[in-house]
C-alpha cells in the first residue's frame, strides 16, 4: 500500500477511480480513515462510476498513517503541508477536495493557502465553529477520564474505540491541537467554488448555512434526517457533490 514521508511523519493514502480522469482528494473526519469515511460510505464507489481519479489519505495519527503522541504534531499547518506534499507525491498540479468534518477544516486551510491548488472545494459535517468548545473534553475522555459528561466527548470517544487501529493517545494529541473557530476574514479567502453540507439533526455542526453564508458564492445543502455521523452515508450528499463536481472552475468576484 503507497505511503510517502511529510515532515517526519509517513502517510498512508490509497487510490481509485480512473486515473485519467479529475482528481478528487477526500479527506476524512477525526477518529475515522479513508476505508471507513470513504470507501464504507460507498463515496468511493459513487465517484468511481462518474470517472473521477480517488485519492484519500489517512490523516496524520489516524488509519496506517503514523500516530505521534504530541500535540505539536498536529498543528493545521502540518495537516496542509500533508495535502500539499500528497498532491506534490503524485504530481496533481490541482485537484477537487472534499472533507469531512476534521477533514474539512483542514481543507478549508488549504484552500486559503494554496488557492491555485483547489478545483472545488465540498465541506461536510463542519461550520463556523466546529468541534472547538468539546476539544478538551474529548481529549480528556481519550485520554481515560471515564467522569467526563459532555455527550459530543462520549460520542467520539465511543466512536473511536470502535476501531481496533485507532490508538487513543495520538487521537487525544490531535484533539489538543483542534483548529480555532473560522474567520470572516479567513473564509474570504476561499476562491473555489464550494459546496457545504450538514447532517439536519447535525449537534457537531448546526450551523453550517452560516459558513456557507461566509464563502463567497458557496451553496448551502441541508442533509435531510441526518445527524453528525449519519450524513456521511447520505445518497442525496453524494448526488449534490457529483452534480457539483462538474460545475465551474473559480469564483468570480468582479
Amino acid at each position: 500500500m503507497p505511503d510517502f514521508a511529510s515532515a517526519g511523519v509517513r502517510i498512508h493514502y490509497q487510490t481509485a477511480g480512473t486515473p485519467t480522469g479529475p482528481p478528487v482528494i477526500l479527506v476524512h473526519g477525526f477518529a475515522s480513515d479513508y476505508q471507513l469515511n470513504w470507501v464504507g460510505s460507498r463515496w468511493q464507489q459513487t465517484l468511481e462510476a462518474v470517472g473521477f481519479r480517488l485519492v484519500g489519505p489517512d490523516c496524520r495519527g489516524h488509519g496506517k498513517s503514523d500516530k505521534p503522541h504530541h500535540p505539536e504534531a498536529y498543528s493545521t499547518q502540518l495537516a496542509v503541508t500533508d495535502l500539499i506534499g500528497l498532491l506534490d507525491h503524485l504530481n496533481l498540479p490541482r485537484a477537487s477536495l472534499i472533507g469531512y468534518s476534521m477533514g474539512a477544516r483542514i481543507c478549508v486551510a488549504l484552500a486559503v493557502e494554496h488557492p491555485e491548488r483547489v478545483q472545488h472545494l465540498v465541506l461536510g459535517g463542519t461550520d463556523m465553529v466546529g468541534i472547538g468548545p468539546h476539544a478538551a473534553l474529548i481529549a480528556a475522555r481519550l485520554r481515560g477520564d471515564e467522569l467526563i459528561s459532555d455527550a459530543a466527548a462520549n460520542d467520539f470517544w465511543k466512536f473511536a474505540v470502535s476501531r481496533p487501529d485507532n490508538d487513543l493517545r495520538a487521537l487525544a494529541a490531535c484533539m489538543e491541537s483542534s483548529p480555532k473557530p473560522f474567520t470572516t476574514s479567513l473564509l474570504g479567502g476561499i476562491l473555489a467554488p464550494t459546496l457545504v453540507a450538514c447532517g439536519e439533526y447535525d449537534a457537531v455542526a448546526p450551523d453550517g448555512a452560516t459558513l456557507a453564508a461566509h464563502i463567497v458564492g458557496s451553496r448551502y445543502l441541508s442533509i435531510p434526517g441526518r445527524d453528525h455521523m449519519s450524513a456521511i452515508t447520505s445518497r442525496d450528499f453524494k448526488n449534490a457533490v457529483v452534480g457539483f463536481l462538474s460545475e465551474g472552475t473559480y469564483v468570480d468576484r468582479e
